[in-house]
This record gives structure tokens, C-alpha cells and sequence, in this order.
């Protein structure tokens, strides 16, 4: 082909199912309320402390690189999401905060990870009390095969709570879980009888029973309904009053709707991370803008 025709070759028109969906997504960041650009700032505008730090934190499966060089921090009490294609390192680095990585051969990590101040790889870290201060939320809604009412008590039992406490935890639990008036009547009932929406909700509530500053989402709705997608969206932005919470998520709308900030990730490095609303209609690099509005990912 030569040069000549390069030039006269048409640009193609933009997919109009792409284009829906980059007018949608840009509407939806338009509308969250940038707070006067404080990098980290709650509902009032207020400063927040960093509570989770990366400075060039590298975490490497043997050979592989799994994320690379990540320098951000992240705000108490907001949503953060990671997004960006698959294979990008989006879900190595959510669990990376609870060292869940841990679990799989041959990781190295280099550089530091910081959780309220401490380097989370540090020898001296206490598995058991990190990850009861860093709860985890997956993909696939995992109840164990308990009834409900243990599912819920199951961390609090290890740390030693007594039973009387544990009712009106129990409760607390999944009234933060919006599951409490669904299921009041039935806590005796086995989990796995719940609805996946409900499991999920359990699962959260789970995740909260044990007190954590931080609450992590590995993509917590992409295997329920659009029904019970909503309700968990709900249950983010109203639990960020309390807690920090990270979410993994390949949809670009959910981003929009629950998410404060947001940080864009492929082939294993942090390409852009900033306010939501700016990441999505006014974002610095071009590979973000190209992800954002559908172009490839």
C-alpha cells in the first residue's frame, strides 16, 4: 500500500453502540461533584488522611511481572476504583493490600505497600490482624456452608467475642449490609438458601463484622443481576461514611455512579489515577481516553 493511499483512507466512524456508551459514561462523570479539587476530601470538602500507600511498590509472579513501579495513595473514608483491560494488574494490586498474593508460589514484591502507616511486608506483620483490618469482598459470592447468623460471627468468634456481644454484632452487621429486614426472621437458615445478590450482601456483612478500616471489592457484582447490582452500588456509597473501600471493576458506568477517584492500570503499571469525574471527561493520557471511551480494553 503506498503513502498516497494511506492518506486518502477513510476514517472509520465510531461504533454507535461505543459511542452510547462513552456519552453515558462521560454524563455519569460529569455529574459527580468534583470537590474543588482537594486530591483527597470527604462530602464536605474536608481533607481526609492517606490511609493506603504505594511508592513503587512491584509485585512479580517468578518471572512475570504482575504490576510494576505503582506510586498512589488512596483516601479514608472514599471509593476508589481500579479499572482498565483484563491481565492488567488490577486485581494483583487489591490483593496486594491484604497480601492475599501470599496464597499463590514463587511472589516477590519490591518496594513498600502501606495500610494506616504500616508496610504491610514487613516480617513483623501479623497475617491474621491485617486481613481482619483489611476485609475482602470477591468476585464470586463465597458464604460458607453455615447458617446465616454464623456466617456473620464466624471472624468475631476467633477474635474472641462472646455470645453476648455477638447478637447485636451480628445485627449491626447486616443492617450496614442493607441484609438485616430481609433476613431477621431466618438467621438460622443456611446461607447458600440466599439469593447470589443476598450471598453477596452476606458476604459484605461478613467482611464488616470484624471492624476493618478497609473494605476491598475484586469486581463484587459482575456475576449478579442488574437488580442486585443496584442494591450493591447503594451499599458502596453508603458505607464509604465508615469505611475506605477499593473496587476492581471492568464497568465503565459503575465506576462512574461509585467511585470518588479512579485508577486506570494496563500491563502492569498505573497509567493515570485521579478524580473520577476528570479521569473519565478530561483525562491526562491519551491511553486512558482511548480506554475510557471504548476504544480498546
Amino acid at each position: 500500500m503506498t503513502m498516497d493511499m494511506l492518506r486518502k483512507t477513510p476514517v472509520l466512524p465510531e461504533p454507535v453502540q461505543a459511542a452510547d456508551q462513552r456519552r453515558e459514561v462521560i454524563a455519569l462523570a460529569t455529574s459527580i461533584r468534583i470537590q474543588g479539587g482537594v486530591p483527597h476530601a470527604n462530602p464536605n470538602g474536608e481533607h481526609t488522611p492517606v490511609i493506603i500507600r504505594a511508592e513503587k511498590f512491584s509485585l512479580y509472579y517468578g518471572a512475570k511481572v504482575g504490576v510494576k513501579d505503582i506510586r498512589m495513595d488512596i483516601g479514608a473514608r472514599s471509593v476508589t476504583a481500579i479499572i482498565g483491560p483484563s491481565g492488567c494488574g488490577k486485581s494483583t494490586f487489591l490483593r496486594s493490600i491484604n497480601r492475599m498474593n501470599d496464597l499463590i508460589p514463587n511472589v516477590r514484591t519490591g518496594g513498600r505497600l502501606e495500610v494506616a502507616g504500616m508496610d504491610v511486608y514487613d516480617r513483623r506483620v501479623n497475617l491474621p490482624s491485617l486481613r481482619q483490618q483489611v476485609g475482602m469482598v470477591f468476585q464470586k459470592p463465597n458464604p460458607f456452608p453455615k447458617s446465616i447468623y454464623d456466617n456473620v460471627s464466624y471472624g468475631p468468634r476467633l477474635q474472641g467475642i462472646g455470645r453476648r456481644d455477638l447478637d447485636g454484632l451480628v445485627e449491626r452487621s447486616l443492617r450496614d449490609a442493607a441484609l438485616w429486614q430481609e433476613v431477621k426472621d431466618s438467621l438460622g437458615k443456611s446461607a447458600w438458601a440466599l439469593s447470589g445478590g443476598q450471598q453477596q450482601r452476606l458476604c459484605i456483612a461478613r467482611a464488616l463484622a470484624t471492624k476493618p478500616q478497609v473494605l476491598l471489592m475484586d469486581e463484587p457484582c459482575s456475576a449478579l443481576d442488574p437488580l442486585a447490582t443496584a442494591k450493591i452500588e447503594e451499599l458502596i456509597v453508603g458505607l464509604k461514611n465508615a469505611y475506605t473501600i477499593v473496587i476492581v471493576t471492568h464497568n465503565m458506568q459503575q465506576a462512574a455512579r461509585v467511585s470518588d477517584r479512579a485508577a486506570f492500570f494496563c500491563l502492569g503499571e498505573l497509567v493515570e489515577y485521579g478524580l473520577t469525574s476528570t479521569l473519565f471527561t478530561k483525562p491526562a493520557k491519551k491511553q486512558t481516553e482511548d480506554y475510557v471511551t471504548g476504544r480498546f480494553g
